[in-house]
C-alpha cells in the first residue's frame, strides 16, 4: 500500500509517494507550472546515510586533538546515542571552560531545509547561544560583497534593496530595455530560501518579451539568459564587468547623454567620479576603446548601447555571480553609478536591480509575510568572521584582520560545531581548508549523509532529512504556506537537530533556556499560532495539516514600498540613510578606511587572475551553480547522477579550446593549477567564449589522498581563497585561472558516495 504526502524543499513542493519504508515516486506539486527535476533525487534518501552516531577512531580512543591529520581518511567507530552525546557534551564543556566560548565556531548555512522550525542554522545557533555563545560568521557566500557595498551606496541593506527593486510585472509593463551583466540564469531560479510553490521566472521573462522588452546579455555564457527572450549576447571576458560599465558611463558623459540634474540633486560625489571617468586622476580616460581592450566587447557596441540605454526606459541588472570575484564590490558600485547617470533610479521599471534569476524569489512580486521560526536568542560572544574566511580563522588564530572599517581578531578555535551546510562544497581552495581543518581539537557535525564534511569530522551525529519529520514551510516572498508531512520513519538511528540539541542542553545545564519546556511538535504549534495571531484570516494549524497547503490571496500581499521611488520623487522629504542622504558615487567613509584594494568611488582594478594576465594557466574557469542539485545537496540522487559521466562532473569547453588540446566530447581531462587538480569529462559547447571553461559546483569532494587529485570534478579544489577586498572580505571563486589537459593515467573510480570504514564500539 502506498501513500502520498506533500512536502516542501528549497527547490519546490512535491507529493512524495511512499510504501512507509522507501520513497517510491516523487510527483511535482500540481500548482507549479515549471517544477524542478531536482525533486526526483529525493528517492535516494537511504543512500550514503549516516546510520548511527560515529566517532573518528583516533579521537574515540585517544581524545580531542588525536591525529588530526587523519581527518577525512580514518575509520569511524559507531557508538550509541548516549555515548556520543556524553562525549560531545564533555568536549563542549571542556572548551568553554578552558578557553572561553569564543573558542567554539558555530558553522552552518541557510539551505539545510525549507522547514521553518527544523532549520539547522537556527537550531545550532540557538543551542550555542543557550550555552554561552560562540564565534559566528556574517554575510554569505552568494552575495557577500553586495551585502557590504550596498548600504554604503544606498543607505539600506542589500536584502531590502532586492525586495524593493522593480519586480517582473512592473518590468513587463514599463521597461523597454534590460541590460543584464551576468544574465538571469533560469537554472538558479529553481531554488529559493524556504522553498517556493511555483517556479515563475521563465513565464515572467516570456511575458516581458511578449510585451516588447528587449534584453542584452553581457556574460561569458550565452545560456545566462534563456533563448525564449531572444537576447542579444555580448560575450564578455570574466571579471571585466566593471570596465564595461565604466566604458558605458564615459560614453554617456562625453556625448552629454547623462542626466546632470539627477546627478546633482540625488547623488553625492559626482564630480569625483566624473574626474575618474575622464582620466583626471590616473591619466586613463575610461573610453569605450579602453573598456573594449579589457572586456572583449566591441567599442562601437559599447557606445551604441550607451545611447540606446539613454533613449529608453532601461533596467540595468547585475547577477550575484559577478561580485564573487577579486574586487567584487566594484561592479555593483559601478552599476549603481551607471544607473544614476541614466537618471532612472526610482522610476517604474527603470534603474537598477541585483540578482534576478539568482534565486527564485528575486523579482517575482508575489507574497510577503514573516513565517514562524525558532528564536535564536542572544550571542554573548562578540567575535565573528566574514563567512568565507573559515580557513583564515583556523590557520590565523590570534591575528588581526580588516572588515568594513573594523580591525578585528581571529579567535583561537578549539571546537568547530557544524549543523547544516557543507564547507567542503562551498568554500574555496579545499586543499587549504583541509589543512586548516586539522587545527581545532574537535569537529562535531550533524549530517544525514556521508559527504566530505561528515568524513572530515571527529563526531558525526546522524540527522534526519526533511522527509523524516514534520514542519511548516514557506518563503517570505512566496504566496504559499505548506504543511510538510513526515513521509517515512527516520533512517537508521537518525534524530532531528532539535532533539539532539535538547539532550545536549540537558547535559550542559541549559535545558530550560534551549527548550523552554516544549517538544518539537509543541514548538511548531506555538510558533504557528503566534504567526497566525497577526494573520487570523489564515488557516489554523489543524486546517493546514488537513489541506496540505494554503495559497495566500494576492490582495493579502501588499507590494514592498520602494524607498528609492520615494527618494526620486522628493529627496528632501525622503533622504537616504547614507552620510550625505543621497546615492553615494564617492564615499568619504570608505576613503577614511584607507583600503588600497577598495577605492572610495567605483573603479576598475585588475584582478589577481584574469585573461589579461593568463600566462601559465591560460583558461578562466567559471564555477557556477549546478542545474541538477542545490549546491551539493543530493549529489548522490538520480537527477545529479544523470548529468555526470562515470560519476564525475562535465566541464564545458569552447570548440576552439578543445581542438587546441586535441580533446573530443566525453574525454576525461585533468583540470589544474597551483592550488589543486580535479578530473572532469569534456562537454564541447559553442555557448561560451574562447579561453573560458565552465565547471559547476557541488560534486562531493573526493581526493585520492590528502592534497591530491580530486576524482569527482569539484571546482573548489582550484578556486582562490582570498577576500574580494578588505571592505567585504567576500569569496572570489570566479577569479580563477586553470589549465586543462587529457588525463592519460588509469581512470580512478569515484568514491564520493561510498561509506567510510565503520567499526563496532
Amino acid at each position: 500500500m502506498t501513500t502520498r504526502r506533500l512536502t516542501l524543499t528549497n527547490w519546490g513542493a512535491y507529493e512524495v509517494e511512499t510504501d512507509d519504508h522507501d520513497i517510491t515516486a516523487v510527483h511535482p506539486f500540481a500548482k507549479d507550472p515549471d517544477p524542478s527535476p531536482i525533486g526526483q533525487s529525493l528517492k535516494a534518501v537511504r543512500r550514503s546515510r549516516v546510520m548511527r552516531p560515529a566517532v573518528r577512531e583516533s579521537w574515540y580512543r585517544h581524545g580531542p586533538g588525536a591525529n588530526n591529520e587523519r581527518r577525512g581518511y580514518e575509520p569511524f567507530v559507531e557508538v550509541g546515542w548516549d555515548v556520543a552525546l556524553d562525549l560531545v557534551a564533555a568536549e563542549i564543556d571542556r572548551v568553554r571552560t578552558e578557553f572561553g566560548n569564543q573558542a567554539i565556531f558555530g558553522g552552518s548555512y541557510g539551505w539545510a531545509s525549507a522547514g521553518r522550525f527544523h532549520h539547522a542554522l537556527g537550531q545550532v545557533h540557538r543551542f550555542l547561544n543557550s550555552i554561552g555563545g560562540y564565534t559566528d560568521s556574517v554575510d554569505d557566500y552568494s552575495i557577500a560583497a553586495g551585502h557590504v557595498i550596498t548600504p554604503h551606496v544606498f543607505g539600506f541593506s542589500f536584502d531590502d534593496f532586492v525586495d524593493e527593486q522593480p519586480q517582473f510585472p512592473e518590468i513587463a509593463e514599463h521597461t523597454d530595455l534590460v541590460v543584464s551583466f551576468g544574465g538571469m540564469p533560469i537554472k538558479n531560479s529553481q531554488v529559493s530560501y524556504g522553498g517556493q510553490g511555483r517556479h515563475l521566472l521563465a513565464d515572467r521573462l516570456e511575458t516581458c518579451r511578449d510585451r516588447g522588452v528587449r534584453f542584452v546579455n553581457l556574460s561569458p555564457l550565452r545560456e545566462d539568459l534563456i533563448d525564449a527572450v531572444d537576447a542579444e549576447w555580448l560575450p564578455t571576458r570574466p571579471n571585466t564587468d566593471a570596465a564595461v560599465m565604466l566604458g558605458l558611463a564615459h560614453s554617456l558623459l562625453v556625448a552629454g547623454e547623462h542626466d546632470e540634474k539627477f546627478l546633482a540633486s540625488r547623488c553625492f560625489g559626482w564630480e569625483r567620479f566624473r574626474a575618474y571617468l575622464l582620466g583626471d586622476m590616473d591619466g586613463i580616460p575610461k573610453t569605450a576603446e579602453w573598456a573594449s581592450d579589457i572586456s572583449g566587447v566591441a567599442a562601437d557596441r559599447i557606445r551604441s548601447l550607451a545611447f540606446e540605454m539613454a533613449g529608453a526606459r532601461t533596467l540595468l541588472t547585475v547577477s550575484w555571480s559577478v561580485q564573487r570575484s577579486d574586487h567584487g564590490e566594484q561592479p555593483y558600485w559601478a552599476a549603481s553609478a551607471l544607473a544614476a547617470m541614466l537618471g532612472q533610479i526610482g522610476l517604474p521599471g527603470g534603474g537598477l536591480g541585483f540578482g534576478y534569476g539568482a534565486v527564485g524569489r528575486v523579482g517575482q512580486g508575489v507574497g510577503y509575510h514573516e513565517l514562524p521560526r525558532l528564536p535564536q536568542g542572544t550571542n554573548a560572544v562578540a567575535d565573528f568572521i566574514p563567512v568565507a574566511r573559515i580557513s583564515d580563522l583556523l590557520l590565523r588564530g590570534g591575528e588581526e584582520f580588516d572588515y568594513n572599517g573594523r580591525r578585528l581578531t581571529y579567535p583561537e578555535t578549539h571546537l568547530v560545531y557544524w549543523a547544516g551546510g557543507n564547507p567542503f562544497h562551498h568554500h574555496q581552495d579545499l586543499n587549504r581548508l583541509a589543512v586548516a581543518w586539522q587545527r581545532p581539537d574537535t569537529v562535531v557535525v550533524h549530517e544525514p549523509f556521508w559527504n566530505a564534511l561528515a568524513r572530515s569530522a571527529d563526531v558525526v551525529l546522524p540527522a534526519t532529512t526533511t522527509l523524516e519529520r514534520s514542519d511548516v514551510g514557506g518563503s517570505t516572498t512566496d504566496d504559499f504556506i505548506f504543511w510538510m508531512a513526515q513521509a517515512i520513519e527516520p533512517v537508521g538511528d537518525a534524530r532531528n537537530d532539535y532533539d539532539i540539541f535538547s539532550d545536549l542542553a540537558l547535559r550542559l545545564g541549559a535545558d530550560d533556556r534551549f527548550t523552554e519546556g516544549r517538544t518539537a511538535d509543541e514548538w511548531i504549534e506555538h510558533l504557528y499560532d503566534r504567526f497566525r495571531s497577526y494573520h487570523p484570516e489564515y488557516p489554523t494549524l489543524d486546517e493546514l495539516q488537513h489541506n496540505g497547503y494554503f495559497q495566500i490571496p494576492e490582495a493579502w500581499c501588499p507590494p514592498a514600498v520602494s524607498r528609492l521611488a520615494a527618494f526620486a520623487q522628493d529627496a528632501t522629504a525622503f533622504p537616504l540613510s547614507t552620510p550625505s542622504g543621497r546615492i553615494e558615487l564617492y564615499s568619504q567613509t570608505i576613503e577614511d578606511f584607507g583600503y588600497v584594494d577598495c577605492p572610495p568611488h567605483p573603479a576598475w582594478l585588475e584582478p589577481a587572475e584574469w585573461l589579461g594576465n593568463a600566462n601559465h594557466y591560460p583558461l578562466h574557469m567559471i564555477s557556477n551553480q549546478p542545474r541538477t542539485r542545490l549546491h551539493s545537496q543530493w549529489d548522490h540522487g538520480e537527477t545529479s547522477l544523470a548529468a555526470k559521466v562515470d560519476g564525475r562532473e562535465q566541464i564545458g569547453m569552447n570548440p576552439e579550446d578543445a581542438a587546441e588540446r586535441g580533446l573530443e566530447q566525453g574525454d576525461l581531462v585533468r583540470v589544474f593549477n597551483d592550488r589543486g587538480a580535479t578530473l572532469a569529462s569534456v562537454a564541447i559547447r559553442d555557448d561560451l567564449i574562447e579561453r573560458v571553461v565552465q565547471l559547476p559546483t557541488g560534486a562531493w569532494w573526493d581526493p585520492v589522498e590528502p592534497g591530491g587529485l580530486d576524482r569527482a570534478g569539484n571546482p573548489n579544489v582550484l578556486t582562490r581563497d582570498a577576500g574580494t577586498s578588505l571592505l567585504a572580505q567576500g569569496p572570489t571563486a570566479q577569479t580563477c585561472l586553470v589549465q586543462v589537459e587529457r588525463f592519460t593515467g588509469h581512470s580512478p573510480r569515484v568514491e564520493a558516495h561510498d561509506l567510510p570504514v565503520l567499526l563496532s564500539e
